[in-house]
């Protein structure tokens, strides 16, 4: 992609799934593009208008198990994004947004529901406490070689299928409940990890960034950026520390 283009970004359905603030994912994106010199436009995809197949980038975010349903009926009908990632095109899903992208999901009323099927994934209830709190993981090596973090809240427990890779290993938090984070198949990538994710993972940015270009990019030297992606890191990771120590005794 030249630099003449304009990346499209697509927020899909922030009117539904847009509990957790994740819709910021899209700023970083834009401005991340802009400080390179990219021109990108991010569009929003409201519940009843059409989801074109024509985006460099798509985004879902979280939310309840009713904005989920709500959200499978939407995009079944408006089958856009499910196209777009037929050719490549980059989906990130954060937390409901990722169980909604697996074959189905079984919601807190115990009724399972179809997802769309661009994940090789299912999800069901968790019989234990909610998940609620600090997440720090390490990345699949072939993605990326620095740990991330986000926060997680959600109670729902997601299992792999063979055709879909977990995102991480977690090393403090829950995630999927068996001691992964998320996953991925091609340019498609789900996470628990709210924050918003991108913005505690310029990294994890500038990789999915640069599969919508079709080119890595180089780092961008900001350090204010780097600063409080370490001091959160850093964070997390006293927590995981302190953890280890409780169970000893």
């Amino acid at each position: 992609m030249v630099r003449d283009s304009v990346v499209r970004i697509g927020l899909v359905l922030p009117d539904v799934l847009g509990t957790y603030g994740d819709s910021g994912n899209a700023t970083v994106l834009r401005k991340r593009l802009e400080w390179r010199g990219y021109r990108a436009e991010v569009v929003d995809l409201a519940v009843g208008e059409p989801v074109p197949s024509s985006l460099d980038f798509y985004l879902l975010g979280g939310g309840e198990d009713r904005a989920q349903t709500l959200a499978v009926s939407h995009l079944t009908a408006n089958p856009g994004m499910q196209a777009a990632a037929g050719r490549g095109a980059v989906v990130l899903a954060i937390c409901a947004g990722l169980q909604i992208l697996g074959h189905d999901f079984t919601g807190t009323d115990g009724v399972t529901y179809s997802g769309l099927g661009l994940l090789d994934v299912r999800t069901t209830p968790g019989t234990g406490a909610r998940a609620v709190g600090e997440l720090l993981t390490t990345p699949d090596p072939a993605l990326l070689a620095t740990s991330m973090t986000g926060f997680e809240n959600h109670q729902g427990h997601t299992q792999l299928g063979p055709n879909a890779r977990p995102l991480s290993k977690v090393v403090y938090g829950t995630g999927n409940g068996d001691g992964a984070d998320g996953a991925y198949a091609g340019h498609v990538v789900g996470t628990y990890m709210h924050g918003p994710v991108l913005a505690r993972n310029p990294e994890f940015a500038d990789l999915l960034l640069g599969w919508a270009i079709g080119a890595p990019l180089a780092p961008l030297e900001i350090p204010v950026i780097e600063q409080l992606r370490e001091e959160r890191r850093r964070a997390v990771q006293a927590m995981a520390n302190r953890r280890k120590r409780l169970l000893k005794f």
